[in-house]
């Protein structure tokens, strides 16, 4: 070990990324992750409960992000209002230094079947939160839910774009125009 240096978690993410690239994420150990990081398994272990948490670990932060937009949003905001609002709040997690990471990380994903099983049980996480953050703030159960599906559907169309290359818009308006393209949609149906 040398010299102490800051953010350890930070670290590991970094080195877990970079080695799950090189190396593809099944190949890639803990202790490997800790020694390009330049720290011990156990300090890992104090951090991630396992490689796959590296991955995942932001989830907490964005299922609170939309719930205090969603709780937060003007009274008079329709319960799609509110959503936006919570999409909107997102760019927070994805601002502009974090998108290549996000990029690596979303190839790491999309090429492991387990690790886009967890992806989808963390969207299905995140769709449950905006509902209870609706129903808290008095939407009836089932509008709250379609609400909440719409959301995620957008949530995971402007996610898409966003890590997409050949964009490079910001989190906080894919997510207002995919937002406003779904309610166009929506509209159209009728």
């Amino acid at each position: 070990m040398g010299r102490w240096e800051p953010n350890p978690r930070e670290r590991l993410m970094r080195a877990a990324l970079d080695l799950f690239v090189e190396h593809g994420y099944d190949s890639t150990t803990v202790a490997e992750i800790a020694e390009r990081a330049g720290l011990t398994k156990r300090t890992f272990f104090r951090h991630f409960a396992d490689k796959r948490e590296v991955l995942f670990s932001g989830q907490e932060l964005l299922s609170r992000l939309l719930t205090d937009a969603i709780i937060g949003a003007p009274g008079s905001a329709s319960p799609l209002d509110a959503i936006g609002a919570a999409l909107e709040a997102l760019s927070v997690a994805f601002g502009p230094e974090r998108r290549e990471w996000v990029r690596q990380r979303q190839s790491v994903v999309e090429a492991h079947t387990d690790l886009r099983e967890r992806e989808l049980l963390k969207s299905t996480t995140l769709t449950a939160a905006m509902a209870d953050a609706l129903r808290n703030r008095g939407v009836e159960d089932l509008v709250a839910n379609l609400a909440a599906e719409i959301g995620s559907v957008a949530w995971r169309t402007a996610f898409a774009r966003w890590v997409d290359p050949a964009n490079e818009q910001g989190f906080a308006e894919l997510a207002r125009q995919t937002l406003d393209e779904l309610r166009k949609a929506t509209e159209a149906l009728n």
